[in-house]
């Protein structure tokens, strides 16, 4: 048998001619004022959703503003007026009873041996994490129930894990015998130092 020849595989090369196109033919590139346009229209259409999401996130790192230092009417559990002459009726001497205070937080209202309120107030809010502190008349302390952090009568801290004492107020009797909480500015007179909460 004879051997088969095999076929030398050439490629074929044909030769065709490339036309190049220049990038910058006329209309095909966008005037500047599209390209300004649709910048916008790119900055808008990711700047707004973000603003959306993003503003409340920074705002909670925002504080609360004291609304010009002025003072807050203590409140009771239904939302009256304190008076001193109606709180004085039912809280007897040594009575801490929550009331609502400046910006809203729960304040203790302090009626004092000779029963008349206290010239301040006690925020009641733990500066651990924010929980509401329960006074406790056994062991003569406020004693916080989430991490066990304790603060004596006049709320300076005793036992950590709380790196502060509680916050003070002003307690002042207006014209018409009503309870009003202001701002206490002025250095702490529990340990000499100033105020963290102003």
């Amino acid at each position: 048998m004879a051997p088969l020849a095999l076929k030398s595989l050439k490629p074929t090369v044909t030769r065709r001619s490339v036309t190049t196109r220049a990038a910058a033919v006329s209309g095909e590139v966008p005037s500047m004022e599209k390209r300004r346009i649709m910048n916008m229209l790119t900055v808008g259409a990711v700047g707004l959703p973000a603003t959306a999401i993003l503003g409340p996130y920074v705002y909670q790192f925002i504080p609360p503003s004291s609304g010009g230092g002025g003072g807050s009417v203590a409140k009771d559990a239904l939302g009256d007026d304190v008076t001193t002459k109606k709180w004085l009726s039912t809280h007897g001497a040594g009575a801490r009873e929550l009331v609502q205070g400046l910006k809203g937080d729960a304040t203790y209202l302090i009626v004092k041996e000779d029963k008349t309120i206290e010239k301040y107030g006690l925020n009641a809010v733990c500066t651990h994490l924010g929980c509401v502190v329960p006074w406790n008349a056994a062991e003569n302390k406020f004693m916080c129930p989430c991490h066990g952090s304790q603060y004596d009568a006049t709320g300076f801290k005793i036992r950590g894990p709380a790196p502060l004492s509680l916050a003070l107020a002003h307690v002042e009797v207006d014209e018409k015998d009503t309870v009003v909480f202001t701002p206490w500015t002025e250095t702490d007179f529990r340990d000499g130092g100033k105020p963290w909460w102003a």
